[in-house]
């Protein structure tokens, strides 16, 4: 990792963080080397659980380097330097079956905010701010938020963010449910590693079976869904291996035995 992607690993827990001064704007370079960041944390069996945030207090990410953009004659052109996860690295890292926390500690602007709505867990300090600037520039929000923020909020609400390019402060981005908890910017990180380090303590192959199969049953029916995820249905490798593996007999007699569980992620 070059000094605009920083990894430390903590544990079962990789810990990411984008530090571009001076607002975290992600280029070519950088999305590919957060890229690298997640293969990792998918790659190693030792590792269970990411989180990704921004170095500094002020600015999560300001997504995309705009002095990059504006060296191009069509958008078309940069959509080749993208990394084979999508943008950042993580928005179309469709394999990636770990869960990533995204702890935004300041203000996510497009890009960024992209980066933040492909995370699994999303906290926030209570100063950040999420906004969508595209339509204001000319183009879409294209590398995820178009496609993910009205399945996450109601639709009225995501377009008015898209139309008007308006800030959405962090209690609103909680109420809404778009994250899980707003905390004072210096608890953002400890909480996240509380929760991180929680995660870290289920079964490997439990935790992965289910960010694996959650985009497989979402657009199903609930007839359709329960139906998929009978053992033998589900056609995602990870979640087949989970139902018959041996840490789904030794949860139960761990919990019947009155300790605790040894999973041996098998």
């Amino acid at each position: 990792m070059s000094e605009a992607v920083r990894t430390e690993r903590r544990g079962k827990v990789l810990e990411v963080t984008l530090d571009r001064p001076p607002v975290n704007a992600i280029d070519a370079t950088t999305s590919m080397e957060l890229y690298q960041a997640f293969r990792t944390l998918q790659d190693d069996d030792g590792l269970m659980v990411g989180i990704v945030t921004g170095a500094g207090e002020r600015c999560f990410s300001a997504g995309w380097d705009l002095k990059a953009v504006a060296a191009v004659d069509r958008l078309d052109e940069i959509e080749g330097d993208e990394s084979p996860g999508g943008f950042a690295g993580l928005t179309e890292f469709w394999d990636l079956h770990k869960p990533v926390i995204g702890a935004v500690n300041g203000v996510a602007i497009g890009g960024g905010f992209e980066l933040a709505l492909s995370t699994d867990i999303m906290l926030a300090a209570d100063h950040a701010e999420f906004w969508l600037p595209e339509m204001q520039r000319g183009f879409l929000a294209s590398a995820g938020a178009i496609q993910r923020l009205p399945r996450r909020i109601p639709y009225n609400v995501a377009m008015d963010l898209f139309l008007t390019g308006r800030h959405m402060d962090a209690a609103e981005a909680k109420h809404w449910g778009l994250v899980s908890e707003v905390l004072p910017a210096e608890d953002l990180m400890t909480r996240a590693r509380e929760l991180a380090d929680q995660l870290s303590e289920s079964a490997p192959l439990a935790l992965q079976g289910l960010k694996a199969i959650m985009p497989v049953v979402m657009p199903l029916t609930l007839e359709d869904a329960m139906q998929k995820t009978k053992t033998g249905n589900s056609g995602v490798d990870v979640y087949e291996r989970m139902m018959l593996s041996e840490d789904a007999i030794e949860g139960p007699r761990a919990f019947a035995e009155k300790r605790k569980p040894e999973w041996k992620g098998r």
